[in-house]
């Protein structure tokens, strides 16, 4: 039975895609030390998504875009960049597991399961390839918009991130549905 892991990275950020991917191993091609991508360090990440995207299968990513959010909300959003991820594989699952507690309709079996990135090797490769990929797109819009500090905070919500927005204002990348950009938008309308 083919099984592709599911799992999403970004879905708090004040900026950007949400990104999801999926990822189907190769039971023939072990790949030692994959965990919850929030669990290794940056460079084991970045060697594990080389090695998983050698190696498995088939993998795809899936995004939908800050537009999109606004539109349909984060949740609706995450479960719609999960669907592209799985219909954009080369090789079709027979099931499909996903990180969290729900699933979009894939069309096929699934299950959620909560904490999945920790406990099962698809999720947990799927984990790790969207958050290379969504922390490569923070690298790239911090080098289009360095005063913001986005390879620092990667999007996030923190003190120095609301300090750069209070300064530099709003660009087209964020999430204006997001309660402080929306409030920010209000303010100075």
């Amino acid at each position: 039975m083919l099984i592709a892991g599911v799992d999403e990275v970004g879905r708090g950020p004040l900026v950007g895609d949400v990104v999801t991917a999926a990822v189907i191993l190769d039971p023939n091609k072990p790949i030692a030390g994959l965990n919850d991508s929030k669990k290794l360090s940056e460079k084991k990440r970045n060697a594990l998504a080389l090695e998983i995207k050698e190696k498995a299968l088939a993998w795809c990513i899936g995004r939908a875009t800050p537009a999109e959010i606004d539109e349909i909300n984060i949740l609706q959003a995450t479960m719609v960049a999960m669907q592209r991820c799985v219909s954009g594989l080369a090789v079709k699952p027979d099931k499909v597991l996903v990180d969290g507690n729900r699933t979009p309709d894939f069309g096929i079996d699934a299950e959620a399961i909560v904490k999945g990135d920790g406990l099962i090797e698809a999720i947990s490769a799927a984990s790790i390839i969207a958050k290379v990929e969504r922390d490569n797109d923070m690298m790239a819009l911090d080098e289009l918009y360095p005063q913001f500090g986005f390879g620092k905070h990667k999007g996030y919500p923190t003190k120095a991130h609301f300090e750069a927005i209070e300064k530099h204002g709003i660009i087209e990348q964020y999430r204006k549905s997001f309660k402080p950009i929306k409030n920010l938008l209000e303010q100075k309308s």
